[in-house]
């Protein structure tokens, strides 16, 4: 949905509307890996990453919290969209586009697309690293179903050799996943911190010590952050999220986390459907602030 005409005022500026061509070192990129034809819930993620870009002119770039500086001081740089970025076919042109902005860029942020934007998303950040890399997933969902959807991308990670005593998975629900791929994700060495161990821990805590087995490696970690993982009421947008996810506060500061760790090259957001969202686009505004958190992190380095 087109955001309505906004107010002019010089001196409140707007984040967003960031260029492609930069001549030298770029902060934070922006990537757009509209996935979504082989999601498991019918959806329109595709339409995705022009909502969140839209939805970004709404805030400004100030953070009092970050030394009561503007995070557009950084210099940001948008690629644009892989084209048809699902299959065999379209997911080499996406990992490039990755891979090409991860070599310009601190930190390059997908915006997905369902969750099987993940893969090209992290084999372009990781590149020859694969052996060494660490990947964090802020999800209600194991990701490690059989074939080729949005159900199965930390599995063909995976396969693709990411060590899976590497990779840690934060915020698991119950009732959202089966006894078949939770014994999977033991079985591979995987580190699950479930929804319920989030109760009273704070958000950084928990962060904090994923990064650390993730980056354990010594390798570029990436940071996985679908939406679902949320409570519905924040995030109804997001097909399979359920009531009793995480805060939407919480994902926030994941992100922000993750901006401020110097071994993230790279962060996804993924799992939001534009079309499904509640009229106030409540689900797409806080996928563009999780934008801006990992470039207020970013800032704070």
């Amino acid at each position: 949905m087109p955001t309505p005409s906004l107010p002019a005022d010089p001196l409140w500026p707007r984040a967003g509307n960031w260029p492609r061509d930069i001549d030298g070192p770029i902060d934070l990129a922006l990537v757009g890996i509209p996935t979504w034809r082989t999601s498991l819930s019918p959806t329109s993620a595709h339409a995705t990453p022009a909502a969140v870009r839209e939805a970004l002119r709404r805030f400004t770039p100030f953070a009092a919290s970050v030394g009561g500086r503007n995070v557009d001081d950084l210099v940001f740089a948008d690629f644009g969209d892989a084209v048809e970025p699902d299959g065999p076919d379209g997911e080499p042109p996406a990992r490039e586009l990755m891979a090409d902005a991860v070599r310009h860029a601190a930190v390059t942020v997908a915006l997905g697309g369902d969750n099987a934007a993940t893969v090209p998303a992290a084999l372009g950040a990781w590149g020859n690293d694969i052996t060494r890399a660490g990947l964090v997933t802020l999800d209600a969902h194991h990701d490690l179903r059989d074939g080729y959807s949005n159900g199965s991308p930390v599995r063909r990670l995976v396969e693709a050799r990411l060590d899976g005593r590497r990779v840690v998975q934060v915020g698991i629900a119950d009732f959202a996943n089966s006894r078949a791929y939770t014994d999977r994700a033991r079985d591979l060495g995987i580190t699950v911190i479930p929804r319920d161990a989030l109760y009273g821990r704070p958000m950084a805590d928990v962060m904090a010590e994923a990064l650390d087995l993730a980056g354990a490696g010594g390798g570029p970690i990436h940071v996985d952050l679908d939406v679902d993982v949320c409570d519905r009421a924040v995030a109804p947008a997001c097909p399979a999220s359920v009531p009793g996810g995480i805060a939407a506060h919480e994902l926030r500061t994941a992100a922000r986390a993750a901006g401020a760790d110097s071994r993230v090259r790279s962060v996804d957001i993924t799992e939001v459907d534009a079309l499904l969202d509640a009229p106030d686009g409540r689900t797409v505004r806080l996928a563009a602030l999780c934008v801006l958190e990992v470039a207020a992190g970013l800032a704070a380095r």
